[in-house]
């Protein structure tokens, strides 16, 4: 797994933030009326989050934006400020987001809000040495809306009926995305891609796809060098055409992206960016269905 560079040498002065932030930052909540106060790691589960409980929420995102590099971000005071408020938690696991661990640590016992903490991973029964990337499979978000909303019935029970309506809706918009994965999987199942790193790996098991260059791309998320064969391997895939598309992370900048794009163009083998970060003025519903618009027009005429 790739290290996200954290604050952890700063870790003190987080601590010191929590500590002097709480006291303020807790007062009145769960009073009638308030909003639930909510932090989300990443900005794709705040959406959801915001989707499910509409005005009777307030909700933080940290990683929230699609132009930086999610595994360069550093936690803050603020961040710590955000935590120490906050009734409920969620954030990814599965080694994606470790310094939530270490925040959640240095402000255990620093605030008087009763909080309760969703680690995504956990929930559907992913663990450290997983692919991370959990928000790409089809199972990952209706399990953490149901998850969420058996939270907000619970703590605010005389919004219960808005929530399960809420729920409804939001499951049934997802019903487009799984038909076009559906319909891609009919249609490219079997088809052989490769990728930069595994961001879109479970996406593409849920497609079909046959996808190859696997170590390449576990040494890139794990930032380590591939080796030597690896690499020619992925080459040779790109410069023959073995490969239809080309997956790559555009919010991730390397040497070795930057290569095998180049060769990709030369060689003719379409490529299509896929994000770690949901793009501003999307839903997450709207995010994956260009992503997979993008893969669909991609794919078609390149393959037999």
């Amino acid at each position: 797994m790739k290290k996200i560079l954290s604050a952890f040498a700063s870790i003190f002065a987080l601590s010191t933030a929590l500590l002097s932030a709480a006291p303020a930052l807790a007062a009145g909540q769960g009073t009638d009326g308030e909003p639930i106060r909510v932090v989300a790691a990443e900005n794709f589960y705040a959406d959801v989050i915001k989707q499910l409980g509409g005005a009777h929420v307030e909700v933080t995102s940290i990683l929230s934006n699609p132009d930086q590099d999610p595994h360069l971000f550093e936690a803050s005071p603020t961040t710590a400020r955000a935590l120490s408020a906050a009734r409920l938690v969620v954030y990814n696991g599965a080694d994606y987001d470790p310094w939530m661990d270490k925040l959640l640590g240095a402000s255990k016992g620093r605030t008087d809000v009763p909080r309760t903490v969703i680690v995504v991973a956990t929930l559907i029964g992913k663990k450290s040495g997983d692919n991370p990337h959990l928000w790409y499979a089809p199972v990952t978000m209706p399990a953490v809306a149901r998850r969420v909303h058996a939270y907000l019935v619970e703590t605010d029970p005389a919004h219960g009926g808005e929530y399960d309506t809420r729920l409804a809706q939001f499951l049934d918009s997802l019903k487009p995305i799984d038909a076009k994965i559906a319909a891609l999987r009919a249609r490219y199942q079997g088809v052989p891609v490769t990728a930069s790193e595994p961001v879109f790996g479970y996406m593409s098991e849920a497609l079909g796809l046959t996808m190859r260059n696997q170590r390449f791309q576990m040494a890139a998320m794990n930032d380590t060098e591939p080796s030597p064969s690896d690499v020619a391997a992925f080459e040779r895939d790109l410069r023959t055409k073995q490969v239809k598309v080309l997956i790559y992370n555009g919010q991730a900048d390397d040497a070795a992206t930057r290569r095998m794009l180049a060769i990709a163009k030369s060689a003719g083998v379409p490529t299509i960016q896929v994000s770690e970060t949901e793009p501003g003025g999307n839903t997450y519903q709207q995010w994956m269905l260009k992503q997979l618009d993008a893969l669909d027009k991609a794919l078609q005429g390149h393959t037999e």
